[in-house]
């Protein structure tokens, strides 16, 4: 790299504080009120209103414009591929929602038509999606147990389930879930609530994306032996799972096993074989579709279900299901695990949209994402779909074929249409292993994620704590919770981290006006008798005490000790006082006489009074090893509450009790109101003791040297 050009620059100006500032460039006083502020956000004009409708629905605004001769052919090739796509992933995450494949069918048809609308993202794919999914199967099998759906088979005289009310109230439950998860995601994005995704950090996304998938392979492992575990819920739920499946082993279905066994193995290899080709082939290999379509014909021909008692997917209406609204009875039961649903759902699908975003240069606006995502899933819980967000494979297989917007999107609707209307029913024979292995297949991207954590160790291990955390809190507490537990623990790192700052003195650059620690560097000098002090965090009441604290044990001063050793000395001085003064007054009424002969014979009473009186004398100079002046370096302060205001506060008055100046430096705009608001200025204190730089403030502080005044001590005289 070559050696950059350096270039001087020369400034000549007086010393400015906070007030020279603000008369300097006219500081404006002048604030909108909240009427006013009100007032202009509802105000309306025939731009902003063209403005909104068109934010509001998006697909009116890029429609109109769309190119057929550049976008036609790659949304068409990629609206294919990835409708294809959502056959097999969407009947296989519809067994992780315990409801039936065909409800899979619809959920990647209804709300990819309503993203298409109202989606900002031009080439995320909304649909079925496996982490929200096997937290819908949560609810489901939770409020709809088998156990409530007991019959007494009189042919083999034991216990079955009624599946077709069983699977009935499943859906009903799922619809009602997802429904109110849209109307979650709608409320946030009406209210501009679209920022709660800065708090689901990249860490916490991939631990607690890794941890769900864990959730996802343990809910799929009874498809792939043919076993029926007991289903639990709540925390700790999959141990028991695992304990459950563990003991069942024993029963497992062998045929069901060879198939899930071979189904695994052909896809992995198919994939492979994807990856090894990828630059020679226009369109990727259907894997999951060849997977299903060679299931169903070898299940049919050689009878899977009743030769070896192979799971089939079983019947698959034909047509769509009309509209039904969803049972407000089941809100109450459901409204805590909506909301984690919709949290989740967007935040998904927002990180995913900014990553493509900021890849082809469009903004994802993250509210409308919210609106979108919200009527996606309302609409579809009115239609019997499950909560759907964006999915990671199906987005990357729709940009790599050519999808350049949401009208690939909307054509992967039609051709799941087509399927539901007139093919889906061929699949019946489908072995729900097959489907189990595609989940298993497809999780592969996930499990990857694991080699984060020796990455984040070597770059920042503070989040890699929070990746483990993460995870295991969703393994142990499910998805649900996990995510409400991980997001507490995240948030109590940003706290931790503001409690236990850097404390630093800062030393000077030599010839420049440039501060930086003193522990960092070698060649920086202490400016003589000034004391710079910063903390790498704000001020506020969760580290006020620990700031202090940190001042004195980095200045050296027991500022408490020497406040205590003066106070003990003035009240010396005063007990001193007054007993001096008894004594006069005792001996001048005893000796009256004397003292008159004594007055006209030594000329006067003051001579005799201060002969009476002892003086204790205070120091003239202050102590040598104190510095002169106090520089606190509040740059990296952004806020201050009544707590940090006081703390300043005193600061300044204990300090300024040894003779010890106090200023600040760096104070932002915000910082200086904070200050205003919270009293810390008075007649005495006022704005000048505030400077832009730490520069500015040492060289006040080395021109306004203080003198020390002899304090007189007076005497009363009786």
């Amino acid at each position: 790299m070559a050696e950059r050009r350096r270039m001087g620059y020369s400034v000549h100006r007086e010393i400015l504080d906070e007030e020279a500032v603000d008369e300097l460039a006219k500081k404006s006083d002048s604030k909108p009120s909240l009427s006013e502020k009100i007032k202009k956000s509802m105000r309306c004009s025939g731009p902003r209103l063209k403005s909104c409708l068109l934010g509001s629905v998006p697909v009116v605004s890029w429609l109109p414009r769309y190119s057929i001769r550049e976008n036609a052919l790659g949304d068409l090739v990629s609206g294919i591929s990835v409708g294809i796509m959502h056959l097999p992933q969407g009947m296989a995450y519809a067994l992780l929602a315990s409801v039936p494949a065909v409800f899979g069918l619809y959920s990647s048809f209804y709300p990819v038509l309503i993203y298409f609308i109202f989606g900002t993202s031009k080439h995320i794919s909304i649909g079925t999606f496996a982490v929200l999914s096997v937290m819908i199967g949560g609810v489901t099998e939770r409020l709809a147990p088998d156990s409530d759906f007991m019959t007494w088979d009189n042919v083999t005289n034991a216990s079955v389930v009624d599946i077709i009310p069983r699977d009935a109230e499943r859906v009903r439950v799922a619809a009602a879930v997802t429904f109110l998860a849209g109307l979650f995601q709608i409320l946030l994005g009406l209210v501009q609530f679209g920022f709660v995704v800065t708090y689901l950090s990249e860490p916490l996304v991939r631990g607690y994306t890794t941890g769900a998938a864990i959730h996802v392979i343990v809910s799929q492992l009874k498809y792939t032996f043919g076993i029926s575990p007991v289903r639990y819920s709540g925390p700790l739920s999959l141990i028991y799972t695992v304990l459950e499946i563990c003991y069942l082993l024993p029963k497992t279905n062998i045929g069901t096993l060879v198939v899930s066994i071979v189904a695994i193995i052909g896809l992995i290899l198919v994939k492979e074989l994807n990856s090894y080709l990828s630059k020679k082939l226009p369109v990727p290999i259907p894997v999951e579709l060849l997977g299903i379509v060679i299931a169903t014909l070898i299940s049919w021909q050689v009878n899977l279900a009743g030769r070896y008692g192979v799971d089939v997917v079983g019947l698959i209406p034909s047509g769509l299901q009309p509209p039904v609204l969803p049972a407000a009875s089941l809100f109450s039961q459901v409204i805590g695990d909506a909301f984690a649903i919709a949290v989740v759902g967007y935040g998904i699908a927002i990180s995913l949209g900014r990553i493509f975003g900021l890849k082809y240069g469009y903004k994802v606006d993250s509210n409308q994402e919210l609106i979108a995502l919200g009527l996606s899933n309302s609409v579809g819980g009115i239609f019997q779909c499950f909560a759907t967000s964006c999915s990671m494979s199906r987005t990357m297989v729709q940009e790599s074929t050519g999808g350049k917007t949401q009208v690939a999107g909307a054509l992967s609707a039609i051709v799941i249409l087509f399927i539901t209307l007139w093919i889906g029913t061929l699949f019946e024979d489908l072995p729900k292993s097959v489907l189990a292995a595609i989940i298993f297949v497809n999780l592969h991207g996930m499990m990857k994620q694991f080699m984060d954590i020796p990455v984040l160790w070597r770059s920042n291990r503070i989040d890699m704590v929070i990746w483990v955390v993460t995870f295991i809190l969703t393994l142990l507490l499910n998805p649900d919770l996990g995510l409400a537990a991980a997001i507490g623990f995240s948030m109590l790192t940003v706290i931790f981290r503001t409690q236990l700052p850097k404390y630093s003195i800062l030393g000077q650059v030599p010839d420049t006006d440039i501060y930086r620690p003193l522990e960092d560097y070698e060649q920086l000098k202490q400016v003589p008798g000034i004391l710079i002090f910063r903390s790498s965090a704000t001020l506020y009441f969760a580290n006020a005490e620990m700031y202090q604290e940190a001042l004195g044990e980095k200045s050296g001063i027991d500022i408490t000790k020497l406040l205590s050793a003066k106070k003990k000395l003035e009240a010396k001085r005063k007990r001193h006082e007054k007993k001096n003064a008894k004594e006069a007054a005792k001996r001048n009424a005893v000796d009256v006489v004397r003292t008159t002969r004594d007055i006209v014979t030594q000329g006067g009473p003051e001579q005799e009074a201060q002969k009476e009186i002892a003086i204790i004398e205070m120091d003239a100079e202050p102590d040598p090893s104190l510095p002169r002046a106090i520089i606190l370096d509040l740059s990296p302060v952004n806020f201050l509450d009544t707590v940090g205001v006081k703390t300043l506060r005193s600061i300044q008055r204990d300090y300024g009790e040894m003779c010890i100046e106090v200023v600040l430096a760096g104070c932002l705009t915000g910082v200086v109101d904070n200050l205003q608001a919270g009293g810390f200025f008075s007649e005495k204190v006022t704005k000048s003791c505030l400077f832009s730089t730490v520069h500015d403030a040492v060289l006040h502080c080395q021109s306004a040297r203080t003198h020390s005044q002899e304090k007189v001590i007076t005497a009363t005289h009786l």
